[in-house]
């Protein structure tokens, strides 16, 4: 298993120097711009408590490795009111009808947001726990790179309003540390673990495809970013579902 850490630690350095997080860097737009596309994340963000309950937890296998996949997702399921704090507090929570909600969230500009969840959910529903264990490093990697970013925009947020924001926050990132292993011991466990041929295929396809489509959707949650005026963020958040439409 050593093996996956190191290509997913070599595929997360490389996930890191994407334009997105060039966007998020760059103090001269405004931090609430760099921050604008909150609201295209939402079906991932909401689907990912799914996934966790779902699909990568299963209280029927007592394995060692299903076990901490287990501890893993009993925290992991529960960030999503963290985002609809954070979404009410960035001034993005519009008052839509329910049809224009369905339109946004299912709109063309949003389908890589949607993929993410079908793609987690198809490596991982059928798959060995080791295989499971695998994609579920590659989402915390690039969480961790998400979150180390997103957090200096909210640093600067923070000291305009003074508002707290959890999800987009430091209080996120210090929970998202990048592994699933929580203990040394278990670390040292996962890494000697010796993987049979078909789990080595499996979970290099799974991870493979993981960092492809998590890559492809940075660059639709930019786009989207790039579409609304740095300079008028605020007075544009009306015009957020034809944006995504």
């Amino acid at each position: 298993m050593q093996e996956i850490f190191q290509i997913i630690e070599h595929k997360k350095n490389i996930f890191s120097q994407l334009p997105l997080f060039k966007f998020m860097q760059d103090k001269s737009i405004s931090p609430e711009a760099r921050i604008s596309f909150a609201p295209c994340m939402a079906f991932f963000i909401m689907g990912f408590g799914d996934l966790n309950k779902y699909v990568l937890r299963d209280l029927n296998n007592n394995s060692p490795v299903q076990k901490i996949i287990n501890d893993h997702t009993n925290e992991d399921d529960n960030h999503w009111p963290w985002y609809i704090r954070d979404i009410e507090n960035l001034n993005l929570d519009i008052n839509w009808s329910f049809n224009d909600s369905l339109l946004f969230f299912w709109s063309d500009k949003t389908k890589l947001t949607r993929q993410i969840v079908y793609q987690i959910a198809g490596y991982s529903l059928r798959s060995e726990p080791i295989v499971k264990l695998a994609i579920i490093e590659a989402l915390e990697a690039m969480g961790n790179v998400f979150f180390f970013n997103s957090t200096k925009v909210i640093s600067e947020l923070n000291s305009l309003n003074h508002k707290q924001y959890i999800y987009f926050g430091d209080d996120h990132l210090k929970v998202e540390t990048g592994h699933t292993m929580g203990t040394s011991g278990a670390e040292n466990f996962l890494e000697s673990v010796e993987l049979t041929p078909t789990q080595r295929e499996q979970a290099l396809e799974a991870v493979d495809k993981i960092f492809q489509v998590f890559s492809e959707w940075t660059y639709e949650l930019l786009a989207y970013a790039q579409a609304q005026d740095p300079d008028q963020t605020n007075s544009k958040q009306s015009d957020l579902l034809t944006a995504c439409s």
